[in-house]
Formats: structure tokens, sequence, C-alpha cells
């Protein structure tokens, strides 16, 4: 009994101790992580983006909340799209998003990511965390709005040099379901994504 339940602990204090991780922390392991993989891989460095996106999608997006982004995102229309729909939206936007980041982040080479000081009180749920990458030229702004859930911090939006990511979309995708309705935004990310993935492939032999 007694070896079972050091299992046990041995199993759970893991997970509780990712649940109680900061905000802040978490973003500083995550880039540390992101950073030493790119440094380590000659791959990368090379210009493979799709390693990146191998290991951003496998390292980054399990810390974030993509129903709640995708809805975001997709603003009221969300609500009119059917369980499937939505699961596509959200598959398709995903993999936008992966590629988006891990375009950024292919760019890396010698640069180091600040974590600024975090800005909140005890018993916050949402929290912005302030980052930037140091390097070559000026620092390039890149934020996460995150919120505390069961499992941990998760991260439902991103902002790129100034630009909130779901905000900018949110328009583009109202114009798009205007003009096409949900399948045609569904349609369009599907070929944006491939699209994208022919290019990393292009990047990869040239």
């Amino acid at each position: 009994m007694a070896t079972a339940l050091g299992l046990t602990l041995n199993l759970t204090l893991p997970l509780a101790r990712a649940a109680e991780e900061a905000p802040d922390e978490l973003i500083r392991r995550l880039s540390m992580e992101v950073l030493s993989t790119i440094k380590a891989d000659k791959d990368v460095q090379s210009g493979d983006v799709r390693k990146v996106i191998t290991f951003v999608d496998s390292m980054i997006m399990p810390k974030v909340n993509f129903s709640r982004m995708t809805a975001s995102a997709i603003g009221r229309s969300w609500r009119q799209a059917t369980p499937e729909q939505q699961k596509r939206l959200q598959d398709e936007f995903k993999n936008l998003l992966v590629r988006t980041y891990a375009g950024a982040l292919s760019q890396l080479q010698d640069q180091t990511i600040n974590v600024k000081p975090l800005r909140s009180q005890a018993g916050d749920t949402e929290v912005i965390v302030r980052t930037e990458i140091l390097g070559r030229g000026d620092p390039i702004q890149l934020d996460y709005r995150m919120e505390k859930t069961a499992g941990g911090w998760k991260i439902y939006d991103l902002n790129v040099l100034g630009v909130w990511l779901v905000e900018t979309y949110r328009t583009q995708f109202a114009q798009e379901i205007s003009a096409r309705g949900i399948d045609g935004l569904i349609a369009t990310l599907a070929l944006r994504n491939k699209n994208g993935a022919m290019t990393s492939a292009g990047q990869k032999k040239n």
C-alpha cells in the first residue's frame, strides 16, 4: 500500500505543480524551451519552418485555449455554426495560428526573450503577460492574454508587434462570413493553410 501511495504522489505532484505555475513563469519557461530548441537545431536555423511548426504545436499549443480563442475570433456567428462547422473552424484556425507563431519564431537566431514584471493582483483569473524579443534591431513586442483554468493558465490571445490577433482576425472573419457564410470562411482558412504548407516546403527545399 505504501508503494502504491508513493507512486500516486509521484504521478500527481507534477500535475499539481503545473497547475500552480504562475502565468509569467509559464511563459518564461516555454519561451526558454523554444529558444533552446531553435538554437540547437541546425535544420531550423537553415529555414525549416516545418520543424518549428512541429515543436510549437507540441510545446506551446497545449497551453492555448483554442475553443475560447476561436469563438472570440468568429464572434456572433460562432453560435450559429453547427458542431461540425465549429470543429472545422477550430482546426483551421489552430493551423493558422501555429503557422503565424512559428513563422515569427523561425526568424530568431541570437535573440533573447525578456518577460516583463506581471501586473496582477491575488485572485485574478485573467492577466496579460508582456514580453519582448531582444537582440537585433528594436525590441519586438510579444504579449499573451491568459486565463486561469482547472488545468492551469491558458493563452487565449496573442499580441504580435502591437496587434492582438483575435481582434484582427475577428474583423477579417466577419467580412468573409458576411460575403460567403461560415462554410466560405472554412474554405478560405483551409486554402490559406494549404498555401502556407506549400510555402514552408518550398523554403526547406531552397
